[in-house]
């Protein structure tokens, strides 16, 4: 036990937060849509598991949230802890920076996370933007589908971009040769600050109409 929490990463500890604060985000969504138990559940898993398993799939590799334990145990604990806020708070939990400080967190690991799978893939300046917002965004969008919404993503609030900045900074970073871990704090800097400062001042993108 020691070893591993020896062994434990900044990096790797932001990937944990943000896998059960997706968790937490997903099943609370599935409690304030009225689901029993089982569907709470499976929108808490689907919002911490889907964007990585997505863009595994996207790669042409096993997705490892199907090879580890470790990532489908956080996210249970976040479906745990969901239901255990939300009967204390007796109510919705969703703007609470219980959820909101760790979920930001959350995007910008794993939107360096989806970066590196990227690059590592060799895939072109856009399929590595897209890697990378799709690890940060994509489980909450397919969370958004099963509750028969329009995914947030799309028309709420200064998140999706987040994902986008930082998944381009990783590329120039890494594209001009800077030394690792470089980019990948940078990306991870980008992310968050953004989200951080759109969260503060009430950022969000303009609509056509």
């Amino acid at each position: 036990m020691l070893n591993a929490l020896a062994a434990l990463t900044p990096f790797a500890a932001m990937n944990a937060i943000g896998t059960v604060a997706f968790g937490v985000a997903g099943a609370s969504k599935g409690v304030d849509a009225d689901l029993d138990y089982l569907g709470v559940t499976v929108l808490g898993v689907v919002t911490a598991l889907g964007g990585g398993i997505t863009r595994d799939l996207l790669v042409g590799r096993v997705p490892s949230a199907l090879t580890a334990e470790t990532d489908v145990l956080l996210a249970l604990a976040g479906v745990a802890l969901a239901i255990a806020l939300v009967r204390a708070e007796r109510g919705s939990i969703a703007d609470s920076p219980l959820l909101t400080i760790p979920d930001a967190i959350g995007l910008a690991a794993f939107t360096a996370t989806g970066a590196i799978v990227g690059v590592e893939a060799g895939l072109s300046p856009f399929g590595v933007v897209v890697c990378a917002t799709l690890t940060g965004v994509g489980g909450g969008a397919i969370r958004d589908v099963l509750a028969q919404e329009v995914p947030f993503v799309l028309h709420e609030d200064f998140y999706a971009t987040c994902a986008i900045a930082g998944g381009a900074v990783f590329w120039l970073l890494w594209t001009a040769d800077v030394a690792s871990p470089v980019p990948t704090v940078a990306c991870v800097a980008v992310a968050l600050g953004l989200r951080l400062m759109g969260m503060r001042r009430g950022w969000s993108l303009p609509t056509v109409a």
